[in-house]
């Protein structure tokens, strides 16, 4: 099992910054990805941004330029840092990790941080 903790989530006027947090526990040895999703109000979970085992990175369109995903190995810990923030941009965020055992893939969530743009 992989424990993710989640923490960084507040609320921000549109403009300003945010920088999201997730560690990661457990049994970490396989995790092949790690990523931020995030589901506003009526809306389907999407992915935000993820990064892979290489260093790769990929993001959605809409974050494209103002959100940057990183990682800190030492400290197995996912970092996503969200400046120009929009009201769009309201959602609860998930942090995901993905793991391979025997082909078999894993994935794994957090509880999730609420992160509120006010226009």
């Amino acid at each position: 099992q992989v424990q993710l903790v989640e923490s960084g989530g507040g609320l921000v006027q549109a403009g300003g910054s945010l920088r999201l947090s997730c560690a990661a526990s457990g049994s970490i040895s396989g995790i092949r990805s790690m990523g931020w999703y995030r589901q506003a109000p009526g809306k389907q979970r999407e992915l935000v941004a993820v990064i892979l085992s290489g260093g790769i990175t990929n993001y959605a369109d809409s974050v494209k330029g103002r959100f940057t995903i990183s990682r800190d190995n030492a400290k197995n810990t996912v970092y996503l840092q969200m400046n120009s923030l929009k009201p769009e941009d309201t959602a609860v965020f998930y942090c995901n990790a993905a793991k391979y055992v025997l082909a078999t893939r894993y994935e794994y969530w957090g509880q999730g941080t609420q992160v509120t743009v006010s226009s």
